[in-house]
């Protein structure tokens, strides 16, 4: 059995916050699990030839969150500064198309444009991923370990993680960070004793951000769409994408992307050339005959995605709902399991700077409790 002060389950932004700070305060007794083979969670980024970001490049494209609003999400802005990340406006110039109707050709209207703006990362949120990694201990970060079950115990808190081939890992720690999304954490994870009734019902009940929805990117040479004086911002009601942005990066490639309007059970239902195929027709007929050729596309369905998704994310829900409770107030489970993924982020939860919060609030809890 391996122990630790700390065990932080899930290295995506939250947990990769979490360990950071844990480290600043002094604190490096801690482990970080992470189910996938590579750190970020929800935070995926691809490059122009289809590989996964682990370097900061210029052509780096989101398939997952891609914004933050430094205007109003000051602790965010801070870190990215801190880190020394470069950020920049989202494109919003020109106007917009819509799309409304069969019998109608697609309109153009003037644009809308978000104040304060939606602000980017110069090779995509993963810089950002890359950015904490590489100031952490890698020693204490495991992938290819999903924690499966925790008991609390006179001492603690045991827990015990599985890798791909079954094996499991039995770890002890005196306090658990819950990195991953509440539902998920409900779901797929046996507790022993049970979580309060109430708790996990809480948790039971909260969507799980980007579960439900997927991501195309189309990458073409040079961004086309604004010589004819359109941001590539639309807006369809036919589909299969609902809500399209330009996706181009400074210094690198231009690229389209949308949301798709389908349902991840519809989706699921048909092979992904044929949604490539029909996400082309559908850029085409916004933008014109180049956007059938990209050199580049990509498809991200959250819904797929085991460490993400769980069968009752599968519909489309209300998003970015009010932050159920971190932790028990009483029982077992009292100060030894808090939950800082996005979800529980008391001001932006579901957005990137809600994990960074709810990180912030599990951590500075852990340390005054100790203190």
């Amino acid at each position: 059995m391996q122990t630790a002060q700390v065990a932080i389950v899930g290295a995506g932004l939250a947990g990769l916050y979490a360990a950071f700070l844990l480290e600043q305060k002094g604190i490096r007794d801690y482990v970080l699990l992470e189910a996938r083979d590579i750190p970020g969670g929800r935070i995926a980024s691809t490059s122009a030839a289809g590989q996964s970001s682990s370097e900061s490049v210029p052509d780096s494209f989101d398939l997952g969150p891609a914004w933050f609003w430094p205007g109003f999400q000051r602790q965010m802005a801070s870190l990215v500064e801190a880190l020394g990340l470069e950020s920049f406006e989202q494109f919003e110039t020109g106007e917009m198309m819509l799309d409304r109707l069969p019998s109608e050709p697609p309109m153009r209207m003037r644009g809308y444009v978000n104040s304060p703006p939606s602000m980017r990362l110069a090779g995509g949120m993963s810089a950002l991923i890359n950015a904490l990694y590489s100031r952490l201990d890698a020693t204490r970060i495991f992938t290819g370990q999903a924690v499966r079950s925790l008991s609390a115990t006179e001492t603690g808190v045991e827990l015990d993680s599985e890798d791909a081939e079954g094996r499991v890992t039995t770890w002890q720690a005196d306090h658990v960070l819950l990195a991953i999304p509440p539902r998920l954490a409900e779901s797929g994870i046996r507790f022993a004793p049970a979580l309060p009734s109430a708790l996990s019902s809480q948790w039971r009940e909260t969507a799980t951000w980007m579960a439900p929805h997927a991501k195309y990117v189309a990458i073409y040479d040079s961004p086309f769409w604004r010589d004819q004086g359109l941001s590539g911002a639309a807006r369809s009601a036919l589909g299969p994408l609902g809500e399209i942005h330009d996706a181009s990066m400074p210094g690198g490639s231009a690229a389209l992307f949308g949301f798709f309007g389908v349902p991840a059970h519809v989706r699921m239902g048909v092979p992904e050339e044929e949604l490539r195929e029909h996400c082309r027709a559908q850029l085409a007929r916004l933008f014109g005959p180049k956007a059938l050729t990209p050199r580049g596309e990509f498809i991200k369905d959250w819904a797929r995605e085991p460490y993400t998704s769980t069968a009752a994310d599968q519909q489309p829900g209300v998003q970015h709902a009010a932050a159920p409770a971190a932790t028990a107030d009483a029982g077992p489970w009292s100060n030894r399991l808090t939950g800082i993924a996005s979800e529980w982020g008391p001001q932006f939860p579901g957005y990137l700077a809600g994990a960074i919060e709810a990180a912030s609030l599990g951590v500075a809890g852990l340390v005054s409790g100790n203190s």
